[in-house]
């Protein structure tokens, strides 16, 4: 399982920043490669993980046939502490990443699929999000 995750970070830990749950995303809105894609309707942070779960659910259902292509990259690191330490001690390591996503981002797309099994594969992809998803087409 490889995971994404930066090769080389300008910032080692970043601030956490605030979620607004209203605001919409004015980037990454539309299909730019394939016929169909996975559209965020929640916001949240997804997680690499997530987005390998997704990745290997859609590359799975259409086996060697057409191609799909990954619009988010997280970038933003999370540190945790270890457990049962005291105040004090400053922040904890870099865990893992994340890429926050507001509601309208494209997740997922992909091309060179029939229509039924390209939303199936979607629909497959959706269940492993933090987040509702819907299904858009070119």
């Amino acid at each position: 399982m490889t995971l994404l995750i930066p090769k080389k970070v300008k910032h080692r830990k970043w601030s956490k920043g605030r979620s607004r749950k209203r605001l919409v995303e004015t980037r990454g809105t539309t299909l730019g490669y394939g016929n169909f894609g996975l559209q965020a309707l929640g916001s949240s942070w997804i997680t690499s993980r997530q987005i390998e779960a997704g990745r290997k659910s859609i590359s799975r259902f259409v086996k060697k046939q057409g191609k799909m292509w990954i619009r988010v990259f997280p970038d933003k690191p999370v540190t945790t502490r270890p457990p049962e330490t005291t105040l004090g001690g400053g922040k904890g390591s870099v865990d893992h990443y994340v890429f926050p996503v507001k509601p309208g981002r494209i997740i997922f797309e992909v091309d060179g699929l029939l229509e039924k099994d390209a939303r199936e594969a979607l629909r497959l992809a959706g269940h492993k999000m933090p987040f509702k998803t819907r299904i858009v087409k070119e």
